[in-house]
């Protein structure tokens, strides 16, 4: 039941990172940009890592 919760997680931040970038890349100009580009590669490596631990686990 945890690796569910987890994974749906790693799911969601994977959500969170495609929206940020989407964001950073056609909506938001300058110091914005940077850092919600940023935030969204940190939240696609943290998601990317969560699925595959929960996968090989």
């Amino acid at each position: 039941m945890f690796k569910m919760w987890v994974s749906i997680a790693g799911m969601g931040f994977m959500f969170l990172a495609i929206m940020t970038i989407y964001f950073s890349r056609y909506k938001l100009k300058g110091i914005f940009r940077i850092i919600t580009a940023i935030i969204a590669y940190l939240l696609m490596i943290v998601s990317g890592l969560t699925l595959l631990i929960v996968f090989l686990t």
